[in-house]
């Protein structure tokens, strides 16, 4: 059995999530953990953040109930409005990221939304990426390597291959966490949910 968890780097609720799931690995060392790419935010959606006039106080009441920071400088980012969340590059992140330390991706998959929710970094930028990999400790080496996957002409047909992977799994929102175990798919958490409840759910999918 694994977990796979789909989400977007861009959504507010995986980003909510981020405490549960950071909680879930720790309980369940031996477990592993897929992380998988959602598209959110792509085609006709990939337009300038204030056409979602609904994210503020989406994000208060992610904070309120998951206790969720939302940073000064994302907070700029939803004042001024021209920014545009591209969730293709942020997948593109995503892989390139798996692709060098897929043993650490619970860690940096939290990280990552730390970056654009605290940090207000764009997830469609190599530098954001770099200064991930820096700050989890990451050597120069594996650095580079990170930047050369994400900016690699295959990337974009990676992230596509994300967005298959998470439909073919029949998730249709972000976050999800699932218990694969060969055909059989048990859903655990959808939006939100707490590290006992994702427990209890876990213990009837092994049973």
């Amino acid at each position: 059995m694994k977990l796979v968890y789909v989400f977007d780097a861009y959504c507010g609720w995986s980003h909510g999530f981020a405490g549960t799931l950071r909680e879930v690995a720790s309980r369940h060392p031996g477990l592993p953990v897929e992380v998988v790419s959602g598209g959110l935010f792509t085609g006709p959606r990939r337009v300038p953040i204030r056409e979602f006039g609904y994210v503020q106080g989406a994000n208060a009441k992610i904070a309120e109930l998951t206790g969720a920071e939302f940073g000064p400088a994302y907070e700029g980012l939803i004042a001024d409005g021209s920014f545009v969340m591209d969730s293709e590059a942020a997948a593109r992140g995503v892989a390139a990221l798996r692709q060098v330390a897929p043993d650490r991706m619970v860690e940096l998959a939290t990280a990552l939304q730390d970056a654009f929710y605290v940090d207000g970094r764009s997830l469609s930028e190599a530098a954001t990426y770099r200064a991930l990999a820096e700050a989890v400790g990451l050597d120069t080496d594996a650095a580079d390597a990170v930047v050369a996957a994400f900016e690699a002409p295959e990337a974009q047909a990676t992230a596509r291959a994300d967005f298959r992977r998470a439909a073919q799994l029949g998730v249709t929102g972000f976050p999800t966490l699932l218990a694969v175990d060969g055909d059989s798919v048990t859903p655990l958490a959808y939006g939100h949910a707490t590290a006992d409840e994702v427990d209890e759910r876990l213990a009837s999918a092994a049973v």
